[in-house]
């Protein structure tokens, strides 16, 4: 019974570390374009950069981070990531012109990338194996609810008090996170014997999970639409009108997802992953529709509805599916592989999008993206929905002939 125990203190440690960096990922995420825009003059082209540089030194330090956990140990990669994240979290005070702004993402994306690796390969060993899907999806509930956290406090702070009121949440948030990843408890034994007994990885596999990588193209396709959302509903919501209700899509987008969340983890180990994940991208697909279609408040709200429930699901159950094809001691590097394809597909997105809303402006972006979403049915079922739909077949069989 011990074993099948979910809700454990180190469970909720390493799910309040993997909160507060992503509160303040969220909140900079969409006020940070704002801030540019306001404070240091930079141009509407320019402001993707701010997503794409952070994310693509994540990137960089993601695969590394996977190595590095099965020497240093989980929790030692994990403190050195939140430390570095906390001290990109300060320098935000001191920033006057793009260039510093840029410069300092790149430090703060390398904290980012090092402690959301750290944290989702420990979550994924300390999740009873009979309950991964369900463990999952509560620990991405946690992301999620960052998700609404970060945005609404951030907008709400900047439409109300200043950006410096919003660096001052992020410094907060980054010291909760590092006491939260000091209280933690990982088995660093596993990843010492598994390098001891198991013949170590050589090559590029020293660094991704091969067979994590179907669901991780998948999740990059998923990403680099989500990308339109997270990188540029502030500026459009203001551009259209809705500043006051930019502050409550990503609540509506929380309600959504919480709502479903005690059913869509059982959903996906009882029944498999296609009976999750399908109706999931078509909901994201329907929520950015929305997006280019809202000509008033309830519309965009109603947007965030279908993303929330949509995205929120995917990302739990991609993460899930990437790890279980993993090995115990290669979790940490199944971890990795996921998040840099996904970050890629956000920071490919972030850049891309910012060029392609230029020219076709914001509703015009946002219907290439439900378009975008759509096609990510098409390569979920092409890379894994299929194989995985001829497993579980086989699966009900033996199980009807025994």
């Amino acid at each position: 019974m011990q074993k099948s125990k979910l809700w454990t203190k180190d469970f909720l440690a390493v799910s309040l570390t993997s909160f507060f960096v992503f509160v303040i990922f969220y909140m900079l995420t969409v006020t940070l374009p704002l801030f540019a825009t306001d404070e240091l003059h930079a141009s509407k082209q320019s402001l993707g950069l701010i997503v794409t540089i952070f994310l693509v030194s994540g990137i960089v330090f993601r695969p590394l981070a996977g190595k590095w956990m099965t020497t240093l140990g989980q929790k030692k990669v994990l403190l050195i990531g939140v430390f570095i994240f906390l001290i990109g979290s300060i320098l935000y005070m001191n920033i006057h012109s793009l260039s510093a702004l840029l410069l300092l993402r790149v430090l703060h994306g390398i904290g980012f990338g090092m402690s959301t690796t750290a944290t989702g390969a420990i979550v994924a060993n300390v999740i009873p194996e009979q309950r991964k899907g369900e463990g999952m999806g509560y620990y991405a509930t946690f992301m999620n609810l960052a998700m609404v956290v970060g945005p609404f406090v951030g907008l709400t702070l900047t439409n109300t008090l200043s950006h410096t009121a919003v660096f001052t949440v992020a410094v907060v948030s980054s010291v909760l996170a590092v006491l939260s990843g000091l209280v933690l408890r990982v088995p660093e034994v596993q990843a010492s014997s598994a390098t001891n007994e198991i013949q170590p990885a050589k090559g590029l596999a020293t660094f991704f999970e091969y067979r994590s990588l179907p669901i991780s193209v998948a999740g990059l396709v998923v990403a680099f639409s989500y990308a339109s959302v997270i990188s540029f509903v502030s500026i459009y919501a203001k551009e259209m009108g809705f500043t006051q209700a930019s502050s409550f899509f990503f609540v509506v987008y929380a309600v959504c997802l919480l709502a479903s969340r005690p059913f869509t983890g059982k959903w996906f180990d009882q029944y498999g992953e296609n009976s999750v994940v399908y109706p999931s991208i078509l909901s994201l697909a329907i929520g950015i529709f929305l997006l280019s279609q809202a000509t008033t408040s309830w519309v965009f709200l109603l947007a965030g509805a279908f993303i929330g429930l949509g995205f929120g699901t995917i990302t739990s159950s991609f993460q899930s599916i990437a790890v279980k094809k993993a090995s115990p001691h290669r979790r940490g590097v199944a971890t990795a592989t996921f998040f840099v394809f996904f970050d890629s597909g956000m920071g490919l997105g972030s850049f891309l999008l910012g060029i392609l809303s230029t020219a076709a402006g914001y509703k015009g972006m946002y219907v290439f993206c439900s378009v975008v979403a759509l096609l990510a049915i098409a390569v979920y079922l092409v890379l894994h929905g299929r194989k995985s739909q001829k497993q579980r077949i086989i699966s009900q069989n033996e199980s009807l002939g025994k």
